[in-house]
């Protein structure tokens, strides 16, 4: 097969030399521009992932605001009061919310002895609008609107629908908005994540990823601290809270984040990569004489020009091995999403302080950075996601167990299986990353994303079911996490490859089948 991407002359000094008779790959010459890490890419870096800290307020802001209160009982000592667990079997003069009513939306609208399908629709609405955003907006950051401008775009919606929210006035609205906070959120931490990885060499990857999980990590711990500061007030102001960030976040998009000078080149717009080249590149006598030539190299052709809205989908789909790849890709991070979302979503359920527990969890990313910085370079990708799975679900499942000792560290118990699908979180974000060319490479990542969200689409039912059984919140969400884990083992390591830029190229080796070991 004909290999799509353009050679370049190769010039290991800084004198390049048009008359070289050796050849270097486009991936090579732009990895030579931006793989001594610039102060330039370092603003870029710490831009983009910034997504990340709002992209954990819309996915964890459910733990306070669709929280069941504590209640206690107006009457003690009487029946039936003394005796009753729910408060559903007591008259409503016998008992009384611990807090404000208006403090969740489950107090607030009279929801308490609704079902459990009731009580999770908000939550589980914003997941499942990650879901179709994934599938319906991802390609466009491939296609049309590019990296940068996907970015605006589900900030903007992510703005509008959190506004929104502080202004509605029943359960259906809230969903709605929910919704749609989900579609927006959908491709935000996707697109900055590949768009930060495009600007930066593959040496500094992994790198990147720990900003990503360090600005996560900090989203997530200033949940508790804005409910603590909000803590008597209604649920709807919370939202007014994680709105502010969203507004001047979109204007430093806006005026300083430069688009992927790989995607546009695949796109064909090589005068605009350059620019960005330029802009991003450390400033030395071979980074210019690289970027100069660039200048002459034709852009690429077929696959990378001229695609619509759905090209990318196409040709995962059309392509055995690529589809393949990507549904055991999907169904492998579903089981992630499943822990992921679903402990720090149970916490309510544990016999634990609520700020304090979801101040732990947010903490427990931590070390899941630190252990990140320091495997994600020793050790292949296909083993770390293994191992780490098994330790979340084993985990997650003790959390079930009763008994003093258990009862005693079923908290730790909890950190440790959040902690350990943290890192395999990260991880399968590289990994999708690296397994994909850049013409669908944000495509990829986006369904990888929503996979991931998918296994967090009945977690919030199968919380509101676990405040009766545990087992049906720690238990599966232990059992899923093992079993979709496993199908790693099928999928290809990637550590340390350099990136196709084509699916042709992805495929070609030495002109045979595709064997997957060329790129990734």
């Amino acid at each position: 097969m004909a290999e799509a991407t353009p050679l370049l002359h190769k010039s290991d000094s800084a004198d390049f030399d048009p008359s070289s008779k050796q050849s270097l790959h486009l991936d090579e010459t732009i990895e030579q521009c931006i793989g001594d890490f610039s102060f330039a890419q370092l603003i870029q870096v710490l831009l983009l992932n910034f997504a990340w800290f709002l992209d954990s307020h819309q996915n964890f802001i459910s733990i306070f605001t669709d929280a069941e209160p504590k209640w206690h009982c107006t009457q003690p000592g009487s029946d039936p009061c003394s005796s009753a667990t729910d408060v559903c079997h007591l008259p409503d003069h016998a008992w009384s919310w611990d807090d404000p009513a208006h403090t969740t939306f489950i107090s607030d609208w009279n929801l308490q002895c609704e079902n459990s399908f009731i009580k999770g629709l908000p939550a589980s609405s914003y997941f499942f609008g990650c879901v179709l955003g994934g599938l319906f907006l991802a390609t466009l950051a491939d296609s049309s609107l590019g990296r940068k401008n996907m970015i605006l775009l589900s900030c903007l919606l992510i703005s509008i629908s959190t506004l929104f929210i502080a202004f509605s006035n029943n359960l259906w609205i809230y969903a709605l908005l929910r919704f749609i906070s989900g579609v927006g959120r959908a491709t935000l931490g996707s697109t900055s994540l590949v768009l930060s990885m495009e600007q930066v060499g593959k040496r500094w990857r992994g790198q990147v990823a720990v900003v990503c999980t360090l600005c996560a990590m900090f989203g997530f711990l200033s949940l508790p601290g804005i409910s603590y500061l909000n803590r008597g007030n209604s649920w709807k102001t919370f939202y007014l809270w994680i709105f502010i960030p969203t507004i001047p976040y979109c204007a430093s998009v806006f005026f300083f984040v430069h688009e992927s000078p790989r995607w546009l080149f695949v796109r064909g717009r090589k005068e605009e990569a350059i620019s960005t080249l330029k802009a991003i590149s450390p400033t030395n006598d071979k980074t210019k004489n690289l970027i100069m030539a660039l200048s002459s190299v034709a852009v690429l052709e077929q696959e990378s020009r001229n695609v619509d809205t759905f090209a990318a989908f196409r040709l995962l789909f059309q392509r055995k091995w690529a589809l393949r790849r990507l549904s055991t890709l999907l169904f492998m991070v579903c089981g992630i999403g499943t822990v992921y979302y679903g402990m720090p979503l149970s916490l309510g359920n544990l016999s634990f302080n609520l700020y304090l527990s979801s101040a732990l969890n947010a903490l427990a990313e931590l070390p899941s950075l630190i252990i990140i910085s320091l495997v994600v370079d020793r050790f292949n990708r296909k083993s770390l996601l293994l191992f780490f799975n098994m330790l979340g679900g084993i985990c997650s499942i003790l959390c079930v167990v009763k008994g003093k000792v258990f009862t005693r560290i079923q908290i730790g118990l909890e950190l440790v299986a959040f902690s350990s699908t943290a890192v395999a979180f990260a991880v399968a974000h590289i990994y999708s990353i690296e397994l994909f060319p850049t013409s669908v490479r944000n495509s990829v990542l986006s369904l990888t994303r929503q996979s991931i969200v998918l296994g967090g689409v009945f977690s919030p039912v199968l919380v509101a079911a676990g405040r009766r059984n545990d087992f049906l919140s720690y238990g599966v969400f232990g059992l899923v996490v093992i079993f979709c884990g496993l199908f790693v083992v099928l999928l290809p390591e990637t550590k340390g490859k350099k990136l196709c830029d084509t699916m042709d190229e992805e495929e070609s080796k030495e002109g045979s089948a595709f064997h997957g070991t060329n790129c990734a």
